[in-house]
């Protein structure tokens, strides 16, 4: 084939690729783009053509990793690495005070009850159970627990979502929510969990809570777990609540709507005094929050059948959104309950973790608790022998006591009893200090037969963004009905006693 047929054979080809591109949807479009785009520019007709290749070689290339080859360790490099390494302990160390503390931690044998007999074979009054209406010798409520038992097992072993709802815990349900005067309630396997995992159900990324700053370890865990925007006000302090809501209504205004929540406590775990619930109505309907009240440490301890806040206060049980109660503590029960409007209580049965995921409550437990409320309902005379328990405990401990400072509301079983600031100053004492006094002081109870112990909290967890803050330690005094006058006297007269001598002693 000489030059003339090839270039012939050449145009050919070229004629017929031309025909075939002429015969293509759209190729009329792209002649009209590139001969508008040349405008006697080859270069930029070069580099349009170079990026169109670029782009259609990387969508046809085959997938690649960035990532540098896997190095592949002999059995030796191995061996040595795994010597080498030396892992986080799974938790701190333990202090000097909580090596102190287990060195002389009494185990008490057999049932727990106001007289409790310990492992070293001494018989002691028990003052650190949250036994306060003596429930734990109530021989009815032993009776109830086996026949609940034996008719419905041990627990459901299923969430109360799918099969582990058992009639049972729909009438502790209605038997909460009647006590306390609202339409509903929904009851957790967990008293700790509930108030943890109900704040995250209803508050998310970008809302507002405005909480008190000296709420308990299960309320801050919530918190942190919803991810909102905190805002935290003195504790107990209504006049600085007021600024941080007016505050943030003031700062919100031109943003979003978002939902806003007032957490507080019925009485404090940390403090023992009690909130003011009709000035924090009127902060909530004044600057339109909800309001999300825990009363852990409240129901069935204070008002005339026990119903907590709302009945001590006078206040009806719905003007608060969300109550939330253990059944674990002052009703010897277990568990927990959130009660509020049936709005609310029907979301958290398919939005709060602790009772989607958690196994329902045993049956058990179910029956005792409802067997206690109603036990407060019919004999109030109850809670009148606590209260005069309490008061005698009072009157031996903190106008006696040249020491110590109740700082527990008068009605609160749960006495703490902290050392006076003048003494803390003048002494100088770290918080460190004090614990190990406190400590001593109930070393030396425990010796003269009554059995206290501290208030104990957890600081703020890591990574959770929250200041770092303890409460004042203090001596934990948990009174009981289950005691005459006379021996709640004596025992007044011993924990007086041995914060005198502990605190003369180091001077």
């Amino acid at each position: 084939m000489d030059l003339h047929e090839l270039q012939q054979s050449a145009l050919g080809l070229i004629s017929d690729a031309q025909t075939q591109f002429h015969r293509l949807p759209g190729s009329a479009i792209i002649l009209r783009y590139i001969k508008s785009s040349y405008q006697n520019d080859p270069v930029r007709s070069a580099v349009e053509l170079f990026l169109f290749l670029f782009a259609v070689r990387y969508l046809l290339a085959p997938k690649y990793s960035t990532q540098k080859q896997k190095v592949v360790l002999t059995e030796d490099e191995i061996d040595e690495l795994v010597e080498d390494w030396s892992p986080e302990p799974l938790v701190a160390p333990q202090t000097a005070l909580e090596e102190l503390e287990n060195e002389k931690r009494p185990v008490i044998v057999g049932p727990s009850g106001p007289k409790t007999k310990l492992s070293n074979g001494r018989t002691v009054t028990n003052l650190a159970s949250y036994n306060f209406h003596n429930f734990l010798a109530n021989e009815t409520l032993k009776e109830k627990a086996v026949t609940t038992l034996r008719t419905y097992g041990v627990g459901p072993c299923g969430p109360p979502g799918f099969y582990g709802t058992q009639d049972v815990h729909m009438k502790t349900e209605a038997d909460i929510a009647a006590h306390l005067g609202v339409p509903a309630c929904i009851v957790y396997a967990q008293a700790f969990s509930t108030i943890s995992s109900v704040i995250p159900a209803f508050s998310k990324r970008g809302d507002i809570i405005v909480a008190d700053k000296g709420v308990n370890f299960a309320i801050r865990k919530g918190i942190q777990i919803s991810r909102s925007t905190v805002r935290w006000f003195e504790h107990n302090d209504m006049e600085d609540l007021q600024k941080v809501l007016a505050k943030t209504v003031k700062e919100q205004a031109r943003k979003p709507l978002t939902r806003r929540f007032i957490i507080t406590e019925g009485l404090f775990e940390n403090f023992g005094d009690m909130a003011d619930l009709p000035k924090l109505i009127e902060l909530k309907l004044r600057y339109k929050f909800r309001l999300i009240l825990d009363e852990t440490w409240s129901y069935g301890v204070i008002g005339r059948t026990g119903r907590g806040l709302t009945e001590a206060q006078n206040v009806d049980g719905t003007e608060v959104d969300m109550i939330i109660g253990s059944l674990a503590g002052p009703l010897c029960a277990g568990g927990g309950f959130c009660a509020g409007s049936d709005e609310v209580v029907e979301h958290q049965r398919i939005s709060a973790a602790a009772y989607t995921f958690s196994a329902a409550l045993p049956a058990v437990l179910s029956t005792t608790a409802s067997e206690t409320i109603g036990l407060l309902q019919e004999h109030p005379e109850l809670l009148v022998q606590l209260r005069e328990n309490i008061k005698s405990m009072r009157a031996q401990l903190d106008p006696r006591s040249d020491w110590v400072l109740c700082s527990s509301a008068p009605e609160n079983p749960m006495m703490l009893l902290g050392l006076k600031p003048e003494h803390v100053i003048s002494r100088k004492l770290s918080q460190e200090d004090q614990e190990f006094l406190l400590q001593e002081v109930v070393d030396e109870c425990l010796s003269n037969g009554v059995l206290i112990t501290r208030l104990k909290a957890m600081p703020a967890a890591v990574g959770s963004g929250e200041k770092a803050w303890l409460p004042q330690p203090a001596l934990k005094v948990c009174v009981t009905a289950g005691l005459s006058k006379k021996e709640i006297e004596k025992a007044g007269v011993v924990i007086r006693h041995a914060v005198t001598k502990i605190m003369t002693k180091k001077r």
